[in-house]
C-alpha cells in the first residue's frame, strides 16, 4: 500500500466517478491500457479486487468502495494542502478546469482570460464549452458558469453578474414577413426558441402597464445559443438573444430588435458554480473574483 503514489488514489477516483477505463483514458489523453495497468497495479498493491469488469461497465466492489472513500479523503487532503500553499507563496498556481455555454465563452469568458493571465500568470483555464448541464462531481469540473442553478448543500454559488434578453430577427426576416407591432402579433411570425430550456421560451412583456408572458410556438429550435443567434441571422425568424451577443450585430445591421418597447426588463442570473470542498481553493476564488469584476461591465443598468 505504501507504494501507491497519490496520482493513483486520484486516478482511481476518476475511474469511480466516470465508470469507464476509456474515457478515464481519453480524459488524461493516455491510451486505455495504462490506466488498466495502473488499476491492476493498485490491485495488487492493495491485496484486492477493487473494481469488478463487465460488459455494462465497471462496478466498484466492497473494497473498492472502502478504499474509494480513502482516494477522496486524500484527495481532499491534497486541495488544503495546496490551498495552504498557495497562500504561503501569495500567488494562486495551477489548472482550474471550467465549463461554460458556447456564447458565454464566446462573449464573455475567453475575452476575460488575457487579463486572467496579466493578474494571475500561474493559473491556467482548461475550457469546457458545452450547453448542458456539466456533472460537476464527475467530468472534474472546478467552476461551472450558469445560469438558474439549483441551490443544495454540495454547490457553492457566487452571483458574477445579470445579462439581459431581447428579441432579435434580420432585416431579411422582416422584410418578408412584416415586424411586430404588438406582442400579440407573435403567433403570425416564425420563432426560433431554444430546446435545452424550455422556461427560456416564456417571453415576458407588459401590455397595459400588466406583465404577460407568451410561450412561444417554435417554428425552429436549437440546443445551443449559439445556433439560436444564428438562425437568426440567416433569417429565420424571431429570437430572443442574450444583449450582449445581440448589440454588436445590430450595430453591424445585421440583427433589428423586435417589440423593444413591450419588453418586460428582465435579466438572466449568471452565477460561478463551484463544488463546496474546492471553493476554498485560492486559483479556483482568484478566477471567480476575476470574473466577477469583468462580467460586471455586461450588466443592464438599472431599471
Amino acid at each position: 500500500m505504501r507504494d501507491l503514489r497519490f496520482e493513483d488514489l486520484h486516478l482511481f477516483t476518476r475511474v469511480a466517478d466516470l465508470g469507464s477505463l476509456s474515457v478515464v483514458a481519453r480524459e488524461r489523453n493516455v491510451p486505455a491500457s495504462q490506466v488498466s495497468r495502473a488499476l491492476a497495479r493498485m490491485e495488487a498493491r492493495c491485496g484486492a479486487q477493487l473494481v469488478h469488469r463487465t460488459t455494462h461497465g465497471l462496478r466498484l466492489t466492497p473494497e473498492g468502495l472502502l478504499f474509494l472513500e480513502s482516494c477522496r479523503s486524500v484527495d481532499a487532503t491534497l486541495d488544503e494542502l495546496e490551498g495552504e500553499f498557495a497562500q504561503h507563496s501569495g500567488q494562486p498556481t495551477g489548472w482550474v478546469r471550467v465549463t461554460c455555454s458556447s456564447v458565454i465563452a464566446e462573449h464573455l469568458l475567453i475575452p476575460s482570460l488575457p487579463s486572467l493571465q496579466a493578474r494571475h500568470p500561474a493559473v491556467c483555464v482548461s475550457l469546457l464549452v458545452d450547453d448542458r448541464i456539466a456533472d460537476m462531481a464527475r467530468e472534474g469540473i472546478d467552476i461551472a458558469i450558469r445560469t438558474g442553478v439549483p441551490a443544495n448543500d454540495t454547490v457553492v454559488v457566487r452571483p458574477l453578474s445579470a445579462l439581459a434578453r431581447g428579441l432579435y430577427a434580420a432585416p431579411s426576416y422582416l422584410q418578408a414577413h412584416g415586424t411586430p407591432q404588438h406582442p400579440g402579433d407573435l403567433h403570425q411570425h416564425r420563432l426560433i426558441t431554444t430546446s435545452g430550456a424550455p422556461q427560456l421560451n416564456r417571453w415576458s412583456f407588459r401590455v397595459d402597464s400588466e406583465p404577460v408572458a407568451v410561450t412561444a410556438q417554435a417554428h425552429w429550435q436549437s440546443d445551443n445559443t449559439a445556433s439560436t443567434a444564428r438562425m437568426a441571422l440567416e433569417g429565420l425568424g424571431i429570437a430572443r438573444i442574450l444583449t450582449v451577443v445581440a448589440q454588436p450585430l445590430v450595430q453591424q445591421g445585421l440583427l433589428v430588435p423586435v417589440l423593444a418597447g413591450w419588453l418586460a426588463p428582465q435579466a438572466a442570473q449568471i452565477n460561478a458554480v463551484t463544488l463546496t470542498r474546492r471553493h476554498r481553493l485560492p486559483k479556483i476564488q482568484a478566477c471567480i473574483d476575476h470574473w466577477a469584476q469583468w462580467f460586471a461591465q455586461y450588466a443592464p443598468p438599472p431599471a
